[in-house]
């Protein structure tokens, strides 16, 4: 038995790729005879638009997905993931980082040793006392990162198998205050007890991360499954200018939540009769595609 959870972000309507890794993460507790828990990752006060997460919830809802206990919202447990913070410092892992966004992308883009592209090459790691207090005086506010080393980190997923990926000085608190999310979704994880994470393949890059700092954090380690995306017919990632792609949008035009239902099912390759039981009964986690599923409207 393998505890799963569903964690949207309130920042728009969840659409159909949202929906199918929702079914998927649900699926997936309910043949195990695991526990499903739903939480909104509304720490970033940018994504949290009103109105939005009631009606995430309500989407789900009309779906006939469950969860158990009560629906957690991130933002109302910013002090665990500070404790954490604290306790990475107090083993001299975390330093003050001064660069602008700008700054950071251009070093990405330059040269810079082992460090894979698009990582972060460690510009403020070794700032001096004085370096510092003239960054501070520039009224440049700081980030928080992990002091990493560059490590390699293997995970093993349940479709994608081995992935290794060079752990670099990643955000543990952005420069407004708030806990980054790679910090917020491992003790998140870990307080409520999740140990089977189910999300899309896009985030996939981003787990050896997690786990390397979960390790550092001395907390457990859920395993993975990262679902292929939803995609227009060109191949983009699905999105709200590709048609009739949220469940509200599909019930204007005359579908029923059973109907949606089935279609997310027959992208799954699962029976399309709409019956969230009859899908529980005949799922096989071995089955599930691993190729993106083409959305035509």
């Amino acid at each position: 038995m393998s505890v799963g959870r569903f964690a949207p972000t309130p920042s728009a309507e969840l659409h159909l790729g949202n929906l199918r890794t929702a079914l998927v993460a649900w699926l997936l507790a309910r043949t195990a005879g695991s526990d499903f828990l739903l939480r909104i990752e509304d720490l970033d006060p940018a994504s949290r638009r009103p109105g939005v997460a009631e009606g995430q919830v309500r989407d789900l809802t009309l779906l006939g997905l469950d969860w158990d206990g009560s629906i957690v919202r991130q933002s109302e447990h910013l002090e665990r993931m500070h404790d954490a913070i604290a306790q990475l410092d107090a083993a001299g892992l975390v330093y003050p980082c001064y660069c602008s966004r700008r700054e950071v992308l251009e070093a990405a883009t330059a040269p810079h040793g082992p460090v894979p592209d698009g990582a972060y090459p460690g510009t403020c790691r070794d700032l001096t006392a004085r370096q510092r207090a003239a960054r501070q005086a520039e009224g440049r506010p700081a980030a928080l990162r992990l002091r990493a080393g560059g490590e390699a980190v293997t995970i093993v997923d349940r479709h994608h198998g081995p992935v290794t990926a060079v752990v670099d000085d990643l955000v543990l608190r952005r420069n407004d205050g708030v806990p980054a999310y790679n910090l917020a979704v491992v003790v998140d994880d870990a307080a409520q007890g999740v140990e089977e994470v189910v999300r899309g393949d896009d985030l996939l890059s981003s787990t050896p991360r997690q786990v390397y700092l979960g390790g550092l954090l001395g907390l457990p380690q859920p395993t993975y499954a990262h679902i292929p995306l939803v995609v227009a017919p060109d191949g983009r990632r699905l999105a709200k200018r590709d048609g009739a792609v949220t469940l509200g949008d599909r019930l204007a035009l005359g579908e029923t939540a059973a109907d949606v239902v089935a279609r997310l099912a027959g992208s799954l390759g699962l029976p399309t009769d709409g019956s969230l039981s009859g899908l529980v009964d005949r799922f096989d986690p071995e089955m599930l595609p691993t190729d993106p599923w083409v959305f035509e409207g």
